[in-house]
């Protein structure tokens, strides 16, 4: 992440430099204008603060007195009223299709949008809220979200808003011991799910006790089977709810800013997932902060698919509401024309809706980097070198400042019909993006990439990329928080270390968390109080360079050290390797004993076929392709080249591999349900295969 900084100026001197920067910018393609201040340091730590304006939006926020979700619904419902809020696409039929190898899969005929617009988003959430209490449900009493990512989910939200019931939100990737996790530490007794997922419950009731009633969102097309559940336990459809709440005249309970709005349950990469406290102003701060960061514009659509239960996602959509963009759901089995689920002839969900913003994570975005590549090296020559000296042209242009209208026109534009043709702005987050990726994103797709930092502990709040940036890395400015580095002394990393200031990052301002739910002693930890701001130490390590910017440089856990002293950042070499064709997922390990990396990875089977190929090797199945010596010495050799394209040190590539046969999913336990990797299961799972590599 990067961050520009200055010292505090008149307001006149102010604007003189935001407008000498933006020439700057076309200049030269490197944004000089100043977003922060220095405003405390010594031998141990420098503090940074955002200083940029509040934009329209957050001015009317303040205006209005809106810090409560439950205040900010309400008032975008009366500005507006009529437009179109959410919505949900038609599935007409599921039919078998036949495949050409004689498979037969089951594939949706869709049909369009169909949209509520806010004041029906509002009734119904109102009414659902209602319909809670009706059933038992009190104000500031815990109840369980677990459900995909859908127009319901967002309505079940604002209903528990409405009613001041914290709501817990636990991934619907998740296995059973971790709902059942999330639902016992929180005592709830209510959970809201869906028809996909409602017969998870069949086993997870039996360890959770205190469950008695279960809402399930409806199917479109199929009807719910609701017998064979735990006896004594209430099975409520979602659509039954809202009519008890049209019934009911049940005054709603608003809640105040520092009460609790969301329990938010981590990812878990480094141990059992833990509950975040996040309170209505943590959430409001952060939509401020969101609104400062983009521009809206009347046609503006985003396509929502990532999992609601991700902070990031949630705050996505409600500023989404805040500022008027109507919001399409969606999922990946359906996102575009080629996904799993559509049927030949039928259009993807982009190409109907045809969104202008989208939210993403880097794995999603590695994939379509790698499907651009794929598809371009599939063709003839003539068209691999057109479209080479195309996209080395346009970002010559682009990192001056210029845009090429004519070449996208020509080339990219098509591309970027993959999203519906009109995708202006990506956000990323969750993890760095790798330079290469976010590079050919913007490139290809003709879309302002844009990459946050920020943690569930601070709600996805602390620093974004500036749109006026033409360098492709992990970088952006502080959105009105307190950024602070904080020598660590185990890793060598100071804030008097030359050339650049480096530290752990500490995060304080209003989105910082209350703490971790039922976790006094991780909470004291991780959090702490100075001068009236809430404080969180991230374990992220950065570094501040001379021009002002915040460079995301490590991760504590992630650190090893070798046998000859280097350090290596496993995080930061997996990143970049995982821009390599042949690596579909990897984990990297380092032994401080050994002098050299080695890496599990998870193969491309496309991509490894090719290498075989390459090797003179036909006839393999992918398994044994896997498996086989040969393979494990080429894929080294792959990844050692793209390695040093990605400008990588020789210590920091793995000498040696293991090609893992399984997919690594949540299910497996080997990554997150945002798909971060669980580093210690991986290796522990692993170790045998470790242990031979380092042998080799």
């Amino acid at each position: 992440m990067t961050i520009k900084l200055a010292a505090t100026l008149p307001a006149e001197e102010e604007l003189k430099r935001s407008v000498r920067g933006f020439w700057t910018v076309m200049a030269n393609g490197k944004d000089q204008r100043y977003h922060a201040k220095i405003i405390q340091q010594n031998d141990t730590s420098i503090t940074y603060h955002g200083v940029d304006a509040p934009g329209e939006m957050h001015v009317k926020m303040l205006q209005n007195n809106i810090n409560t979700l439950e205040r900010m619904f309400n008032f975008v419902t009366k500005i507006h009223s009529t437009k179109r809020c959410i919505g949900t696409r038609q599935i007409l039929s599921e039919e078998d299709e036949m495949q050409p190898n004689g498979r037969v899969f089951k594939k949706f005929k869709m049909g369009d949008y169909m949209w509520r617009n806010f004041i029906e988003t509002e009734f119904a959430a109102t009414c659902f809220g209602r319909g809670l209490r009706e059933l038992g449900q009190q104000p500031r009493q815990n109840i369980v979200i677990f459900a995909e990512t859908r127009a319901e989910w967002l309505i079940a939200a604002h209903g528990c808003f409405k009613q001041n019931m914290p709501l817990v939100t636990i991934y619907a990737t998740l296995g059973d011991e971790g709902i059942a996790h999330g639902i016992n530490e929180t005592e709830v007794d209510m959970v809201i799910t869906s028809h996909e997922l409602l017969p998870k419950f069949k086993t997870v009731l039996g360890i959770t006790p205190n469950v008695k009633k279960i809402i399930f969102m409806e199917d479109q097309l199929h009807k719910t089977d609701v017998t064979g559940f735990k006896e004594g336990v209430q099975i409520i459809p979602f659509s039954t709810v809202i009519e008890k709440g049209e019934k009911s005249k049940m005054d709603g309970c608003s809640p105040t800013p520092d009460d609790t709005a969301i329990i938010m349950y981590t990812s878990g990469s480094t141990g059992t997932p833990k509950g975040v406290l996040l309170s209505h102003a943590n959430c409001i701060g952060t939509m401020k902060n969101f609104c400062d960061i983009f521009k809206i514009y009347p046609d503006d659509v985003l396509i929502g698919f990532l999992p609601l239960a991700h902070v990031f996602e949630l705050l996505a959509e409600s500023v989404c509401l805040l500022t008027g963009v109507p919001i399409g759901y969606s999922t990946p089995l359906t996102l575009i024309d080629s996904s799993s689920k559509i049927m030949k002839g039928c259009k993807g969900d982009a190409s109907v809706l045809k969104p202008t913003c989208m939210t993403s994570v880097p794995l999603i975005l590695d994939r379509i980097s790698k499907g651009i590549n794929a598809k371009v090296n599939a063709e003839a020559p003539m068209k691999k070198a057109f479209f080479k000296f195309a996209y080395q042209y346009k970002t010559k242009w682009v990192a001056r400042g210029f845009l090429t209208p004519i070449m996208d026109k020509i080339i990219f534009k098509k591309i970027a019909r993959l999203m519906g043709g009109r995708i202006r702005g990506v956000m990323s987050r969750g993890a760095p993006l790798a330079p290469d990726t976010h590079e050919q994103i913007q490139t290809c797709l003709c879309v302002e990439m844009v990459q946050g930092y920020g943690l569930t502990e601070t709600t996805a709040g602390a620093a974004v990329t500036d749109k006026w940036c033409m360098e492709y890395v992990s970088w952006g400015r502080i959105v009105r928080h307190y950024i602070r580095l904080i020598n660590w002394e185990e890793g060598n990393y100071r804030v008097t270390n030359k050339p650049y200031p480096q530290g752990e990052i500490v995060v304080g301002g209003t989105s910082v968390s209350k703490g971790y739910y039922k976790l006094p002693g991780k909470t004291g930890e991780d959090f702490f109080e100075e001068d009236g701001q809430r404080w969180f130490r991230t374990g992220d390590v950065g570094e501040v360079h001379p021009d002002g910017v915040l460079k995301i440089i490590d991760r504590k856990k992630d650190l090893v050290k070798l046998q000859a002293g280097e350090y290596v950042s496993l995080g930061k070499v997996e990143s970049e390797l995982k821009t390599c064709a042949v690596v579909e997922n990897i984990c990297v390990y380092g032994d401080s004993t050994k002098q050299n990396t080695v890496a599990l990875i998870v193969p491309n089977p496309q991509a490894l076929d090719d290498i075989a190929e390459r090797q003179g090797i036909k006839g393999m199945e992918f398994e044994e392709l896997c498996s086989s010596p040969v393979m494990e010495k080429a894929v080294v050799h792959e990844l050692a080249e793209h390695g040093k394209k990605c400008k990588l040190h020789r210590f920091e590539i793995p000498t040696a591999v293991t090609l893992c046969k399984d997919i690594w999913t949540p299910d497996m336990g080997l990554v997150t349900a945002a798909f971060k990797l669980k580093r210690k299961d991986i290796q522990e799972r692993y170790k045998n295969e470790i242990s031979r590599m380092y042998a080799s």
